[in-house]
């Protein structure tokens, strides 16, 4: 923690050089010490705009979603059944609702950088150690999970965008859940969403588990939020993603991990249960994905912090 040492009252009225052995000299100011974790990466917007983004990123998702399908309609589209076109404009505006919400909250009361939202430069032996640890655990929980309540079924979405009717169709859906969505849905949740939970302090048995509640609020939201695109058993396997995309978030203090995970783990989903490509299709689709991302969210990043492991 950056300290500057206090004035001793009783000094008042001596000499700017105390007597030898009298009163100890200053001691320079600590730089680089790590700060306490209740403050560490903490953004400036309230609390109270967590939930206040979630209503207003409904409400215009919501209302853009229906201009889009009714444009669409005019156009031929079905309302029922829209056009694989109609639903990758649908989600796109949906998406870009909650992050018009968070961009709204962040600047209500003062002028938010992009380090605010976690785009800081990190370490790369820190980032690629988070990303493998959370994806190892994930994939393992998914699997005992998915070996308990036998899970069948994949994702809708894909099938919505009609990835397997055109190759246009393919690409767009393609960079819509393995580029667009991991953006748009890291900056809301952890980039945002997250960084306004952390403020609430919540004290048990002397400690502070703030952090840790404001996870698994994130993550059940998360979870909650692919209903429609995911079958309802996938909902819970989404939501300890969320949660886990809550803790590298916080201890590297920076979204790009968290970006690069969820990017990396759709394109296997999509590579995988919807397309049957080879592995080495599936990685070339990972590494286009994560250059496309750097490309437009690289130039956002900030210096990193002093400490970029909060206790």
């Amino acid at each position: 923690m950056n300290w500057l040492p206090g004035r001793d009252p009783n000094l008042q009225g001596m000499p700017s050089i105390p007597p030898p052995d009298t009163v100890a000299p200053a001691s320079p100011p600590e730089r680089d010490e790590p700060a306490p974790a209740r403050g560490f990466d903490v953004p400036p917007w309230p609390a109270w705009t967590a939930p206040a983004s979630i209503v207003l990123g409904l409400a215009l998702g919501v209302f853009g979603t229906l201009i889009v399908q009714g444009v669409g309609h005019a156009a031929g589209s079905s309302l029922t059944h829209p056009t694989p076109a109609v639903n990758l404009v649908s989600d796109l505006v949906f998406d870009l609702a909650f992050v018009a919400a968070a961009l709204y909250f962040a600047m209500l009361r003062s002028r938010s950088r992009p380090t605010d939202f976690g785009f800081r430069r990190v370490r790369p032996r820190l980032a690629i150690g988070a990303v493998l640890i959370a994806a190892v655990g994930y994939y393992l929980v998914t699997a005992v999970y998915s070996a308990l309540v036998k899970l069948h079924g994949t994702d809708k979405l894909p099938s919505e965008l009609g990835v397997g009717k055109s190759t246009a169709a393919l690409v767009g859906a393609a960079v819509f859940v393995c580029v667009i969505a991991p953006m748009a849905e890291e900056f809301f949740f952890r980039g945002f969403f997250f960084g306004a939970l952390r403020r609430v302090r919540i004290v048990i048995g002397g400690r502070d588990i703030g952090t840790w509640m404001a996870a698994v609020v994130t993550g059940i939201l998360f979870g909650l939020a692919h209903t429609g695109s995911a079958s309802a058993q996938y909902l819970i396997p989404l939501g300890f993603l969320g949660f886990v995309l809550c803790l590298v978030r916080w201890k590297t203090a920076s979204l790009y991990p968290c970006i690069a995970l969820h990017s990396i783990n759709n394109s296997l989903a999509l590579g995988v249960n919807q397309l049957n490509w080879n592995a080495a299709e599936i990685l070339g689709l990972m590494l286009g994905s994560l250059v496309v991302i750097g490309a437009i969210t690289g130039p956002l990043a900030g210096p990193r912090p002093a400490a970029t492991t909060p206790g």
